[in-house]
């Protein structure tokens, strides 16, 4: 049964209820080895959930896909829901350990979101990888690509080297054989084997929340002056929850430094701005919001909006964007290409 047309939700994170759901998926040793994701001291040290939702027997929030259909989709008139686990693999030296974990969470999130409680397919998701191995990487994705509720592959921000380097190709090439977004998340940034995107590593939660979108910028400057999107033309990027703001001035910058240098890249085509329209989406969640709304429409209206940006509320963390009061009043066009048109085009979603 199809829902009716609302907004997509580009950004909903499912939770095991315990840590036993992924054990169920792993072989020794993994399954012994296994004590739960997580991303070190780079938790709100206060709550990352939001306490009204979780589970009415008590459960994490994000955990029951009945409940998150009545406290989230439902409330807010969402048609889809594109799930992306947190796994927390990216940041294990180990890459056969990482690989399993990853593993496990696509089993279970196929078995637990997709397969079951989802008949009218308002679930969509996401293929976990660990980047650590790309030719592992690709070969699940190879396993899940056929799978009709899966709709992007994805994988955290934090790594040891910006994703625009060839070590990544495997992955790429398997998301454009399989027409697969490659979607970047933040989570592993400065955590175990990965490299800080800052001066050295944060001290404080806050100061390294604040600075996620540092990654996200190495990580696009990289694939596009590598020319990852001229090497690579069918494949879709997708930067998820690593901010909004300041995606314009980055191009703009890139672009005036391209014109001075644009021997040094002779791959490149066009400007490099010019390659974001047909390969990259930017989802809302954390959207700077500037007291002047003014000032976040023209930002919006700088960065393409229109054509890349897709709602997401980054339930159920705390903090969620609500539809309603995430941005001030859109002109209806602009409205329905971010909360509904970018993300359906996008997605390939009916």
């Amino acid at each position: 049964m199809a829902r009716k047309q609302g907004i997509i939700d580009c950004d909903v994170h499912p939770y095991p209820t315990s840590i036993d759901e992924i054990k169920h998926y792993l072989e020794q040793p993994w399954k012994e080895r296994y004590s739960g994701a997580g991303r070190g001291m780079y938790n709100n040290p206060v709550n990352n959930g939001r306490m009204d939702a979780r589970t009415p027997s008590g459960g994490p929030s994000g955990s029951d896909p009945a409940y998150l259909r009545r406290h989230h989709l439902d409330v807010y008139g969402i048609q889809y829901a594109i799930l992306m686990p947190r796994a927390f693999c990216n940041w294990l030296p180990d890459p056969d350990f990482a690989t399993a974990i990853a593993a496990a969470y696509n089993q279970w999130l196929a078995d637990k979101w997709l397969d079951n409680n989802n008949e009218d397919g308002v679930y969509k998701g996401s293929i976990t990888i660990a980047h650590q191995d790309p030719l592992a990487a690709a070969k699940e994705i190879e396993k899940w690509a056929g799978h009709p509720h899966f709709v992007q592959v994805m994988t955290d921000s934090g790594s040891r080297v910006a994703f625009g380097q060839r070590q990544y190709y495997p992955i790429f090439e398997a998301c454009q054989k399989y027409g697969l977004p490659f979607a970047i998340h933040p989570g592993t940034d400065s955590v175990g084997i990965n490299d800080a995107p800052t001066v050295g590593y944060p001290t404080h939660f806050i100061e390294w929340f604040t600075l996620l979108s540092n990654s996200f910028a190495s990580h696009l400057v990289s694939m596009l002056t590598e020319g990852v999107f001229e090497r690579f033309p069918g494949l879709q990027v997708v930067l998820v929850e690593g901010g909004v703001s300041w995606l314009a001035p980055l191009m703009w910058r890139l672009d005036a430094n391209y014109k001075a240098l644009r021997y040094e890249v002779p791959w490149l085509k066009k400007l490099p701005s010019e390659y974001l329209r047909d390969h990259v989406r930017v989802t809302s969640q954390p959207l700077e919001r500037p007291n002047n709304d003014a000032h976040l429409l023209n930002i919006l209206d700088a960065m393409d909006a229109e054509h890349i940006l897709m709602f997401a509320s980054d339930y159920p963390h705390f903090d969620f964007d609500s539809p309603k009061y995430a941005f001030p009043k859109l002109p209806d066009a602009l409205y329905q290409r971010i909360f509904y048109q970018n993300a359906k085009e996008f997605y390939h979603l009916e």
